[in-house]
């Protein structure tokens, strides 16, 4: 049935014609392995109905929003064959939907990532992976373009916004004789207003360029064909994927450190970097500009300055470690009263109970905001790792919460980093050995890093990921991951836990 769009000849041939008639692709679409097995009717059979029985192994689904969603299992789904008057026979009452195999899907659709707006700052974009049925008569620009004026998938909804007005449309997509990549729009885009024309070509280029589409290539943007916005390939700006801060920190004696290329560095200004007893799980906001740690009465905040001082932000004594937004604002789930506080020093008041549906049930042990301001890792219980986002529609609130992953029963999540805005780094101890995966937060997909050394803690940015690991002769020492996989030592003795801002 892959082939369904393609030619429109081909489903007559294999349906009767009231399954033809009631039968629609929409829907979610099953996916199962290449391999699948038949199990036919009765040789020498000559009824007029008989029935087949289609076996495979689901390894996926595509759901109607698009996302790709790891399945495994046995799947099995008999088929009604009615004899036709010409011969052989036709497929009577055909679920609705497509059932598709790996190969199909690898030659008919495409992995997309999508960028869309934080739906609360609106200074930053938010990658939206999902995989799009390719159309022969459109280009895959024009394709990207078209779903990118749809609402974001299941995971971002009510989390991401976009700047295309309601109403736009893609009339064309061309190259222009430069190679230029000339978009044409139409709608009630405002040639006169362009407050929002920074945002909008923000998405368009690289939603386009992290899709191996229009790279290296300038791009225009017509109203009804009139000139709207463009975009220079050598124009530096990166704001839009933009970290605030790269530096990395580690703490060492219980006071915060920063680290130099070599490894060691000095003691950071301000309290923060004093050696003080009873603060732990450090965690540094945007640009380095204020460090948060948990104390046996609740989270303290201290700027990095010399004239700082340690201001206890939110009291108790059964909170998660604290969690940076990008905004500012400080984030910790109080596991005693099941509620999750923000605490924002531009309200001059006290922390807010943040609405989170999906976790009042659960044992929620650490909560971790991404770098985009929109996506939550949330740990629960010792095996389960969620993920949710930060909604605002309708007021802000931690929701789309689904599982992550989870381990076997007696194994137990150890920390959760925030690599990029894709991927989640997740340390596990197993019964036999210590695993760290990098998991794939838009399709599930998982893969292993290799480790020699035990580790306790983990921190990561982009391509730098470091751990806190056991040292040989006793106490920790600071590892840094290399491009092949394997560890190099940063900080050899006297270091507790690494830093990188947010994440």
């Amino acid at each position: 049935m892959a082939a369904y769009a393609d030619d429109p000849t081909v489903l007559p041939q294999y349906l009767t014609a009231d399954a033809l008639k009631s039968w629609t692709p929409s829907g979610a679409v099953t996916v199962l392995d290449d391999l699948m097995q038949f199990d036919p009717p009765e040789p020498g059979g000559d009824e007029p109905v008989q029935r087949v029985t289609l076996k495979g192994r689901q390894v996926a689904s595509i759901e109607e929003d698009d996302t790709y969603v790891p399945q495994a299992g046995n799947w099995t789904r008999p088929f009604d064959l009615v004899k036709a008057r010409e011969g052989g026979y036709r497929v009577n009452k055909l679920p609705d939907g497509l059932i598709l195999t790996r190969s199909d899907v690898a030659r008919a659709y495409r992995p997309t990532k999508l960028y869309y707006l934080n739906g609360s700052t609106q200074d930053r974009l938010v990658v939206d992976n999902v995989r799009l049925r390719l159309k022969p008569e459109e280009t895959y620009a024009k394709v990207i373009l078209e779903r990118l004026l749809k609402d974001p998938s299941g995971d971002l909804r009510g989390a991401a916004t976009t700047a295309f007005p309601a109403g736009t449309k893609v009339q064309s997509v061309t190259s222009a004789e430069d190679e230029r990549v000339v978009i044409n729009l139409s709608g009630p885009l405002d040639l006169l207003d362009l407050s929002g024309e920074d945002a909008l070509m923000a998405q368009i280029r690289y939603s386009l360029n992290n899709n191996d589409v229009a790279k290296g290539r300038g791009i225009s943007v017509l109203v009804d064909g009139e000139p709207y916005t463009s975009y220079e390939p050598n124009t530096d700006d990166l704001r839009w994927l933009d970290n605030n801060g790269n530096n990395a920190y580690y703490v060492s004696k219980g006071a915060v450190h920063y680290m130099t290329k070599e490894g060691p560095g000095g003691a950071v200004a301000g309290p923060a970097g004093e050696q003080r007893e009873g603060y732990s799980h450090f965690a540094i906001s945007k640009q380095g500009a204020f460090v948060a740690a948990k104390t046996s009465t609740g989270i303290s905040v201290a700027p990095m300055t010399q004239e700082g001082q340690w201001q206890e932000v939110i009291q108790g004594t059964d909170l998660t470690p604290p969690s940076w937004h990008r905004d500012g604002s400080l984030w910790t789930f109080d596991q005693k009263n099941k509620v999750v506080l923000r605490y924002d020093d531009a309200g001059k008041r006290g922390p807010e109970v943040v609405s989170a549906p999906g976790l009042e049930k659960l044992d929620v042990t650490s909560l971790r905001i991404a770098r985009d301001g929109v996506r939550v890792a949330v740990t629960t219980g010792k095996n389960t790792v969620q993920i949710g986002a930060l909604t605002v529609t309708g007021g802000l609130a931690l929701g789309n919460v689904r599982p992550l992953m989870g381990t076997e029963v007696g194994d137990e999540i150890l920390d959760i980093a925030w690599r990029d805005d894709e991927h989640l780094l997740v340390l596990v101890q197993s019964k036999a050995q210590q695993i760290l995966n990098e998991i794939d937060v838009g399709d599930g997909e998982s893969v292993e890093i290799p480790l020699k050394d035990r580790l306790e803690a983990l921190a990561a940015l982009n391509e730098r990921v470091l751990a806190e690991a056991d040292a040989e002769k006793g106490g920790s020492k600071i590892l840094e991951l290399n491009e092949d996989q394997s560890w190099t030592p940063k900080i050899d003795s006297d270091v507790e836990i690494p830093l990188f801002p947010l994440g």
